[in-house]
């Protein structure tokens, strides 16, 4: 009853659930159980190009976006927010990913999601005090794709699978061949899940802005 009436809340602010866990004792004192929230897509830029933190100017549109809507969510459902953001500390977002059964590593060391694909973002969560049942783990979508083409898409070698090169991935962005900055990340591009998932350009650029 919890996940189905979640669905139907975050479907309205599109978001969707990433994935449900249980919670160490010490992860979020007095909760259990952990939903992860990321954008719904197609339609979560639109959704989200139309509030009003988008469009007041101020910094970090999409983080105070998260803590309003999902606070509202907290509120709503009994539930305790929680951001990959804000810190330090910071929450341990990508240990939560993994443990869910919904996000696994892939060939170039990103996290890779059942549906995201390598455009997994997460915009928060929400912890419960009750123990919710888990659903079952989804395989990595990477053991099924044959050609595995993000292993060859960075344009300067900077993902590595076991290494990424931030400093050598950020001082290709100026070249005028490499498209990242426009269209984003050319290995999260790259993968054929990705390509299904349905992110605007438009998004990974703001996201790609942020990163550099």
């Amino acid at each position: 009853m919890m996940l189905a009436r979640l669905r139907a809340l975050v479907a309205a602010i599109r978001l969707a659930p990433f994935g449900v866990l249980h919670l160490r004792p010490d992860e979020v004192p007095g909760m259990q159980s952990l939903i992860l929230l990321g954008p719904d897509e197609p339609g979560f830029w639109a959704h989200f190009t139309a509030s009003p933190e988008y469009g007041d100017g101020a910094p970090d549109p999409m983080n105070r976006w998260s803590e309003r809507v999902i606070g509202d969510l907290a509120q709503t459902l009994g539930a305790q927010a929680v951001f990959p953001f804000g810190g330090p500390p910071y929450a341990p977002f990508i240990d939560w990913a993994r443990r869910s059964g919904r996000a696994h590593l892939s060939p170039v060391g990103l996290l890779v999601h059942d549906r995201a694909g390598l455009m997994l973002s997460y915009r928060g969560a929400l912890a419960f005090a009750e123990r919710l049942p888990l659903p079952s783990a989804a395989p990595s979508p990477c053991d099924t794709c044959a050609t595995q083409p993000c292993r060859d898409a960075c344009p300067v070698g900077a993902l590595q699978g076991d290494h990424y090169d931030v400093p050598r991935c950020k001082a290709d962005l100026d070249r005028a061949e490499n498209d990242c900055m426009t269209k984003g990340c050319a290995v999260r591009r790259a993968c054929p899940l990705s390509q299904s998932y349905g992110r605007q350009v438009a998004q990974s650029a703001f996201h790609m802005r942020a990163f550099r």
